[in-house]
């Protein structure tokens, strides 16, 4: 199940405007560069701003994503036709060999479920071909990034073309290491509507996410730093032999 953040078709329509610096993607773009990658699978697409940079760049593209509400934002958007979207998740992909598969933007954390997670690693994996790579990153959780998360750092109005001003903010709702539940809320000006998203995210320790990935057939190439979060983000890089 998809968050409302994602899921509902008001909050998807404002996702990318509320967060339109993509800067943490140009790792990805490098990574899918230096491993010569053409046919790349997307993991959590959302609202396709990934997977159409890549298209741009002539890469075939899959996105897969369970909030429909996000890929129809994304199949809205010039370009999305060299995008091949699929309404699912890892486990609903037909047959594919792609050269690589990532999960951008903490996708692997919103996996919160230890199932789900799993049947997610052989998901791409079976989708991946001989010697094809995983990409994702993950927080790390020594620095507590949820910590940072309350409503006087996060309250933003923003204007959006044709919707108005939104406000919007978010506030903790329980810390239960390795889980951490926030809400985000969105006050929309010109009606008043207020929507809530809840989220829960797990904060997976590297040596786990190793484990993970070597029992499900991987072998872990590299953990990498995230280049414009330094310190702050574990970025694995993996390969199915």
């Amino acid at each position: 199940m998809a968050d409302d953040c994602f899921a509902h078709p008001r909050l998807a329509a404002i996702y990318d405007p509320l967060d339109p610096d993509r800067g943490d993607l140009d790792a990805y773009l490098r990574l899918t560069d230096e491993l010569s990658a053409r046919r790349v699978l997307d993991i959590g697409c959302g609202t396709g701003v990934f997977a159409l940079l890549l298209a741009e760049r002539g890469v075939e593209v899959v996105g897969v994503d369970p909030a429909l509400a996000s890929l129809d934002v994304a199949r809205a958007k010039p370009g999305s036709g060299r995008v091949r979207w699929i309404h699912g998740d890892a486990t609903d992909l037909p047959p594919l060999r792609v050269d690589l598969a990532t999960m951008t933007a903490n996708v692997a954390q919103a996996i919160a479920d230890p199932q789900s997670w799993r049947k997610t690693l052989q998901g791409a994996r079976d989708a991946l071909r001989p010697g094809g790579h995983l990409v994702f990153e993950t927080r790390v959780p020594a620095r507590r990034a949820w910590e940072e998360w309350t409503r006087a750092s996060s309250d933003q109005e923003t204007e959006i073309p044709g919707v108005g001003s939104v406000r919007s903010w978010v506030e903790l709702i329980d810390v239960s290491p390795p889980l951490v539940t926030f809400r985000w809320t969105y006050a929309f000006a010109a009606d008043g509507q207020v929507l809530t998203s809840d989220s829960t995210l797990r904060f997976r320790e590297r040596e786990e996410i190793e484990q993970d990935l070597k029992a499900h057939g991987y072998v872990v190439r590299d953990v990498r730093d995230a280049p414009d979060r330094p310190g702050r983000e574990f970025v694995f890089l993996a390969r199915r032999p």
